[in-house]
C-alpha cells in the first residue's frame, strides 16, 4: 500500500451523501459503460461506488489518496459494506502498476480538483484496456465558479470544449453532456444572489427531492446542452 502524502480540503462528502436522486440519475447516464475491471479514482468515502456498481462488473478497485478518506473506506470495507470483489488501494493512479489493465475508470467530482488535469487523463487512459471506457463527471461552466467551488478546492469547472480536450488520440469521445439544467439555473441564482460558501442540508434536501426530478424530465428535452454538470465518456481505441 503506497502511504499517499495528501490531504483532501473539502468536507462536503458527507453533506452530498444524502444526494440519492441526483446518484441514481447520474447512474443511470453512465451505468451502460461501467463493466468488467473497475478502477474509481479519488473515491472519498465511498458514496457512490454502491450506486454505480453492477452485475457486469468483476473487480472493483476504490483508489483514495486522503488518509481520512481511506480510512474511512477500510471501516466500510471492515463492516463489509461493499461487495467482495470491491479493494482498496491509498495512493494515486501514477502509484498502479502499468501492467494492470481496467475495462473502466471512473471519476466522480475528482478531476476539477486536480491541478493537472491534462497529465491525469493522460494516466488513466494508459491503465484502460483497449474497448475500455474513461468516465469524467465535473461541475460545469467556468462561469459558475462560486466561494463553495473555493473552498472544497476546485481548480476549474468545464465547458464540453475544456472536457473534450482532456482525451488524446488513444481515445474516442462517446458522450460529452450537460446534466441538471434546473440545478444549473439554481448555481447561477446562488451565485448572482446568496453567494453562499457552503449549501445547507435543507438546500442540498430541497435540490435533491424537487430539483432533480423536474431535471430529469427536462434534460432529455434539452439534449442534455444544459446544466451544472458535464458528463464526459472516451473509449480507448
Amino acid at each position: 500500500m503506497h502511504e499517499a502524502l495528501y490531504e483532501y480540503i473539502g468536507d462536503e462528502l458527507e453533506l452530498f451523501s444524502a444526494a440519492k436522486n441526483w446518484k441514481q440519475y447520474v447512474a443511470k447516464l453512465i451505468q451502460p459503460y461501467i463493466k468488467g475491471a473497475v478502477l474509481e479514482a479519488g473515491a472519498g468515502i465511498g458514496t457512490n461506488t454502491l450506486l454505480f456498481f453492477n452485475n457486469k462488473v468483476s473487480s472493483w478497485v476504490l483508489l483514495e489518496p486522503d488518509k481520512k478518506n481511506f480510512a474511512a473506506l477500510q471501516t466500510i470495507a471492515a463492516n463489509k459494506k461493499l461487495p467482495v470483489n470491491v479493494s482498496l488501494f491509498n495512493g494515486f493512479t501514477t502509484d498502479i502498476d502499468e501492467a494492470k489493465k481496467f475495462d473502466t475508470i471512473l471519476y466522480i467530482d475528482v478531476i476539477e480538483h486536480i491541478e493537472d488535469d491534462k497529465s491525469e487523463i493522460t494516466t488513466a487512459i494508459n491503465l484502460l484496456k483497449p474497448n475500455g471506457h474513461l468516465i469524467v463527471l465535473s461541475p460545469a461552466h467556468n462561469y459558475l465558479m462560486s466561494p463553495f467551488d473555493k473552498a472544497i478546492g476546485h481548480c476549474r469547472r468545464y465547458s464540453k470544449k475544456m472536457a473534450a480536450a482532456l482525451g488524446n488520440e488513444k481515445v474516442v469521445l462517446v458522450k460529452n453532456i450537460y446534466a441538471d439544467s434546473v440545478g444549473f439555473f439554481a448555481s447561477y441564482a446562488n451565485k448572482l444572489l446568496l453567494k453562499q460558501k457552503y449549501p445547507t442540508k435543507k438546500q442540498i434536501h430541497f435540490w435533491d427531492s424537487f430539483m432533480i426530478p423536474i431535471s430529469k424530465i427536462i434534460d432529455p428535452l434539452l439534449f442534455h446542452t444544459c446544466g451544472k454538470t458535464i458528463i464526459t465518456v472516451w473509449r480507448k481505441k
